[in-house]
């Protein structure tokens, strides 16, 4: 059981505790093409325990000045990107390999592997993890990378810094701030809102500010990893690319970079020395955000009616929003010029911030996330509208467990785990990326090049949700997007059985996923990893019984809206308080104040109850504040 470290407060091991302890065991290899990068990388011998299996954690370094190449703000910061690969459990040598990024912008793709779909699962304790049988490296290698840099685990400069959590009063109000500090003076008085560590910079100007941007670095990573890391063999060359919620820009955006520079180094004209063709297979998108004004309408559609029958919006609230969204000169208008305008300059103009953003948006305040806002007051999961905002699922239990100074110790980090960046956050935000546009056309550019896409969108999802990822599919600029419109909706059959209806024409796919919130692996993880597989693997999604050619279109209905669901059993909150979004307010401010009993970083009473405990027995297991 974990016990409270703050009844140790006077003790010297309570600071320890906080700072990551001395990397030991790393491997450090110099890039035999390009000077002064490097990998550093070990065993960590913790998640994937299969045995034979093999896993690897490490950090790719770029050294300041590397991306210069690009017509964008200088790098004068070095770039250490996080990565943790997982061979196939299954014949590694013949396995093809994906690439697994969380969105944000600014979150950590540990929450894809520790959450959704990797090897492993964080148990109830927050200190021990157990197997996951669907985990998406049963056939594949897996490749899950902290980025842009200051995300996760990576980072440009090791910084000391204060944390400050709070819970807020409700939906996504709450905080998780990173301050740098100098404790040459002594430590800020610790609680369970204020800790230390040993984290990134936290500069804003040290990070990517666009999708664009950040394309342009994992490019880098991608070269010196691919033909350098030297745990990686495969006789498959094939490289897949899966991305959820901001991955919708990022996953689009990465890969349509990726194919463009490997057309420049076919025909001569790429400018980086020694550049590796990579083959790209599969991009497939999770619940993700890919245009902001196509999604933003569903955003006020869904609360209002959607196939659980929940309806979240009141009559007069939903008319307000449509009609300030529709009517001339309304949102919808205000946004598409925002990104009409922002479409108009290229990358590197924005990335200089030579034009700002701001110029270009002129964005009345009341049509800046008004339905989001309004959402996000009325007790609904931002990320499952079946579930209350202070969503206690997927379990928390992985935030307490990644700043554990075992698994600090296990995969060589020197950085304590940042799960959300608000730095990059910001970075991006003032570029307005969310709003740029052109990453359904760069769908449409990979499809016509020959690249499968494949779209799975859990219908419980609010964030990202699945009315305005259908719209998105059905706007795909491309060769066969007739052919796609006209395929019908087939049932999605998996080992749990009817999960969901599939719309496929040849490489592209979009899938509704029943049961599902914004993680789809996490609700639904047979369902997420049939359409992984089949996806890989050339299957036809719905069945995986069918080999997938050009003309291959599925049939069925028009429209599955038609088809509703049931209302799943209400969850509890548990306010977990190394996850304070978790905490409703009143316990968060009890948390606060030192009155709360934790165990396992779950709160499990209040000090006034505390002999109700004794009682019981448990005074030991519940520790003391």
């Amino acid at each position: 059981m974990h016990f409270s470290i703050w009844a140790l407060a006077a003790s010297a091991g309570l600071v320890a505790a906080q700072f990551p302890p001395t990397p030991e065991g790393l491997k450090v290899l110099k890039s035999k093409f390009h000077d002064n990068v490097t990998i550093s990388y070990k065993e960590p011998e913790i998640c994937e325990t299969t045995p034979g299996v093999k896993s690897y954690s490490g950090w790719v370094r770029l050294p300041p000045g590397f991306l210069d190449d690009v017509n964008g703000d200088p790098q004068d910061y070095p770039i250490n990107t996080f990565f943790y690969f997982f061979e196939s459990r299954k014949d590694p040598a013949n396995a093809p390999l994906a690439i697994w990024l969380n969105g944000g912008p600014g979150g950590s793709s540990m929450m894809g592997l520790f959450e959704e779909n990797g090897p492993c699962f964080v148990a109830n304790d927050s200190k021990s993890t157990y197997l996951n049988p669907w985990s998406w490296n049963n056939e594949v290698n897996m490749l899950y990378i902290d980025e842009p840099v200051q995300v996760g685990y990576s980072f440009d400069t090791l910084t000391n810094c204060t944390v400050k959590m709070g819970a807020g009063e409700g939906g996504n109000d709450y905080s998780f701030v990173v301050e740098p500090a100098d404790f040459s003076k002594g430590l800020p008085d610790l609680t369970y809102e204020t800790y230390v560590g040993t984290y990134a910079s936290q500069n804003v100007s040290h990070t990517a500010n666009s999708t664009a941007a950040a394309a342009h670095a994992i490019w880098h990573f991608a070269q010196t990893w691919f033909s350098e890391f030297p745990e990686y063999k495969p006789s498959d060359d094939r490289v897949s690319l899966w991305a959820e919620s901001y991955g919708g820009h990022y996953g689009p955006g990465f890969m349509r970079f990726f194919q463009m520079q490997n057309e420049k180094i076919q025909n001569g004209t790429i400018e980086v020395d020694n550049a590796q063709y990579i083959h790209l297979d599969t991009l497939g998108i999770v619940n993700g955000l890919l245009d902001a004004v196509i999604q933003g309408e569903a955003y006020i559609e869904y609360p209002y009616n959607n196939t659980y029958g929940i309806q979240v919006f009141s009559d007069e609230l939903y008319g307000e929003l449509k009609h300030n969204w529709t009517m001339p000169g309304g949102c919808k208008e205000q946004l598409t010029r925002c990104q009409s305008r922002l479409d108009k300059f290229d990358a590197p103009t924005i990335n200089r911030m030579s034009l700002k953003s701001a110029d270009l948006c002129e964005i009345e305040t009341w049509c800046e996330s008004a339905a989001i806002e309004a959402y996000q007051k009325l007790n609904h999961g931002w990320f499952d509208i079946a579930h209350p905002d202070r969503d206690p699922f997927p379990p928390p239990h992985m935030f307490g467990y990644m700043q554990e100074e075992h698994v600090l110790k296990a995969i060589g980090s020197p950085v304590n785990w940042t799960y959300a960046s608000t730095t990059v956050a910001q970075s991006f935000d003032s570029t307005r990326d969310i709003v740029h546009g052109g990453f359904m056309d760069a769908v449409g550019y990979l499809l016509d090049h020959g690249v499968k896409v494949h779209m799975m969108y859990g219908d419980r999802d609010y964030a990202c949700n699945w009315i305005g990822g259908e719209m998105v599919s059905l706007a795909i600029p491309y060769s066969r997007q007739a052919n796609f419109s006209q395929a019908g909706y087939t049932p999605l059959i998996t080992p749990d059985g009817f999960s969901g209806f599939t719309r496929q024409h040849g490489n592209f796919s979009f899938s509704r996923v029943f049961q599902a919130g914004h993680e789809v692996p996490s609700y639904q993880p047979a369902a997420a990893y049939s359409i992984f597989m089949r996806a890989l693997f050339n299957k036809d999604v719905a069945t995986g019984s069918l080999d997938v050619y050009d003309d291959f279109s599925s049939i069925g209905l028009d429209s599955t809206w038609e088809v509703k669901n049931e209302v799943p059993e209400k969850v509890e909150e548990r306010c977990y308080v190394r996850k304070p979004e978790t905490c409703k307010a009143s316990v968060w401010k009890r948390v606060v104040k030192g009155e709360a009993i934790v165990k396992d970083w779950f709160v499990v009473g209040f000090k006034d109850e505390e002999s109700d405990s004794h009682e019981s027995g448990e005074e030991d297991e519940l520790g003391e504040l």
